[in-house]
């Protein structure tokens, strides 16, 4: 994987891409918030070699910094596109966990007919009928709380609450004290206000390629086990729950994980 920068405004992206091949599949691995590119650690060691991959630090994460706090999820999009574009990704397979399936779907609204597929880890939808008006004013309310916990304290809740694998926890905790507590806690609580703002732009949203649903039967984080039941039921898109894997599934059970991108590729990608 090559490591390159993108320009911005705000300030410069990080991101590593495979060569290309012009007949191959091109993935694009989109992590979660506060998390970075090494969420996908598992999924590029497995497909860099058979498809192109592309993976980012979003604004604000990892590597992309300093950047300013001041993005919306659809400037996330947006310079997502510019990436893509530069990189001659013309019908992107877009893999986003938690934030980064959020990312995708408003990508896929402000881009149609770009993305060749969309598979959603651990991550919810975004249109406004999915959520109450008390859950997206807490959304957008989070700082306080995240302030008030003591730094090792939020370092075990914030580690052991996204993953039950030793090595989800380990890598999550490696990602998260990359940061100083008062920038995690700016971070965290700016990406759920985001996501809040998102949803309350009430558009369709509507996901106009082939799609997959991911959820860890472990995942505890907010309500995202109950949102993809939700989901499920109203879209009719495909739904695999992940034993024994938590919100990250993807680092609790790889292979699997792995396995199910590799069969929607050659099921649902022309």
């Amino acid at each position: 994987m090559l490591e390159k920068a993108f320009a911005t405004t705000g300030g410069s992206i990080c991101y590593w891409v495979s060569p290309q091949a012009s007949d191959s599949f091109q993935l694009v691995f989109l992590p979660g918030l506060t998390a970075d590119h090494r969420l996908f650690d598992k999924q590029i060691e497995h497909f860099a070699r058979r498809a192109s991959c592309l993976v980012w630090d979003p604004p604000s994460h990892g590597l992309s910094r300093p950047f300013a706090l001041n993005w919306s999820m659809d400037d996330l999009a947006r310079m997502l596109h510019g990436i893509l574009q530069r990189e001659g990704f013309d019908r992107p397979v877009l893999i986003g966990q938690s934030m980064g399936g959020y990312v995708s779907q408003a990508y896929i609204d402000l881009h149609p007919g770009e993305v060749a597929g969309f598979i959603s880890i651990d991550s919810c939808p975004l249109q406004r009928s999915y959520y109450s008006a008390l859950e997206l004013w807490a959304l957008k309310h989070t700082r306080g709380i995240y302030a008030s916990i003591p730094w090792k304290l939020l370092l075990d809740i914030g580690s052991n609450g996204v993953a039950v694998s030793e090595y989800g926890r380990a890598l999550m905790r490696d990602m998260m004290v990359s940061y100083e507590k008062h920038e995690y806690v700016d971070l965290a609580a700016w990406g759920y206000r985001v996501l809040a703002e998102a949803v309350e732009k009430n558009r369709p949203y509507s996901l106009d390629c082939p799609t997959l649903l991911i959820c860890g039967e472990k995942d505890a984080a907010g309500s995202a086990k109950r949102y993809n039941r939700a989901w499920e039921a109203r879209s009719g898109f495909p739904m695999e729950w992940i034993e024994a894997a938590g919100h990250n599934s993807n680092t609790d059970a790889p292979e699997r994980i792995n396995g199910l991108i590799e069969r929607f590729l050659e099921e649902s990608i022309e």
